[in-house]
């Protein structure tokens, strides 16, 4: 294994030079830098991250933590927010995924193993591990849920804002029997969609109707389930907004195997905006998540809270969007 002494025999300066310019030291010059990291990589040199993490204090760790891993989210979900890490943390960085709901004892959770916690949260059921990894001083940037703490950084998207848009944009195609398939219960997620639905049926002076309020649990088979009862119903909705695409794929599927036409039947929405939402027949009207960009903006802010504990914590908003296909037709 080459070591940073061999590089050193073959740059003609001291080991201790070597280290410093492999580690950017800004007291090494950037000509001496460029040359020692140029000799590293053609001899193949493989940093000993264990070495360097006691020499440095840092554990070169990230962790991502969800409220559950195994509930509430979906592939593409996870997918997007590694994928909008990735594309900004140093890859000397490891990043560890976990679910809060997995944990057995907080004790684990502490700045030797952490340089930094990113927190995609989804029920206030989280606030105890927020708080935790708050207590001991670890660099945190909490994602995806709106916190009314504006001690610490938080990025989110507007939800709630977001599905008003979409049904405002249902009833401007004349629909006014509007139905919900919800998400799951407890997930702030859950209940920011469900109001967005809501603020805009009373913005438009449409009737709530108990009945076409189905309990979903973000899962495609609750999504088939969901339908079948709005279905069922003697006046079915003419438009269902599924809290994610994963409902809204099992919706379709239910609608299929009913005989119901989409769109020329019943209309579809959708939130998230998966990768299959445009593949589904009809293709799928969503709501995009920005989940990558969340997750990008997130770290951005954890890395400068890394450097610089004293950063100001700020409450940021990314900006949904409506993505109109085939699944809802004018009435």
């Amino acid at each position: 294994m080459i070591t940073i002494k061999d590089i050193a025999r073959v740059a003609g300066v001291s080991h201790t030079t070597v280290s410093r310019a492999l580690n950017g030291n800004p007291l090494i010059k950037k000509e001496t830098r460029d040359r020692i990291e140029k000799i590293a990589a053609e001899m193949n040199y493989i940093p000993n991250y264990s070495a360097k993490s006691l020499v440095m204090k840092k554990s070169y760790t990230i962790g991502l933590f969800f409220s559950s891993i195994d509930q509430g989210t979906s592939a593409s979900f996870l997918v997007d927010a590694i994928k909008g890490i990735h594309s900004v943390l140093d890859e000397n960085y490891s990043l560890t995924v976990h679910g809060i709901d997995g944990i057995q004892h907080f004790d684990a959770i502490l700045p030797q193993r952490f340089d930094g916690i990113l927190v995609m949260s989804q029920s206030d059921a989280d606030n105890a591990f927020i708080y935790h990894v708050k207590k001991m001083g670890i660099p945190l940037v909490v994602l995806n849920r709106h916190l009314e703490d504006p001690g610490i950084m938080n990025v989110v998207a507007n939800d709630r804002e977001g599905v008003k848009e979409a049904i405002d944009y249902a009833v401007s195609q004349g629909h006014s029997q509007c139905a919900i398939i919800e998400g799951k219960a407890g997930f702030k997620s859950s209940t920011e969609r469900k109001q967005g639905f809501m603020d805009s049926l009373i913005v438009h002076r449409l009737p709530l109707i108990p009945e076409y309020f189905a309990a979903g649990d973000y899962g495609v088979e609750s999504g088939y389930e969901a339908m079948c009862s709005l279905l069922a119903l003697p006046e079915p909705p003419s438009i269902v907004f599924c809290a994610n695409d994963d409902m809204a794929i099992g919706a379709m599927n239910a609608c299929y195997a009913k005989g119901i036409h989409i769109p020329g039947q019943l209309s579809l929405i959708g939130f998230d905006d998966i990768l299959f939402a445009r593949y589904t027949n009809p293709a799928l009207t969503t709501i995009h998540k920005p989940v990558a960009d969340i997750s990008k903006l997130g770290t951005t802010k954890l890395i400068d809270l890394m450097k610089d504990p004293d950063t100001a914590p700020e409450q940021l908003f990314v900006k949904t969007a409506l993505m109109v296909r085939q699944s809802v037709a004018a009435v």
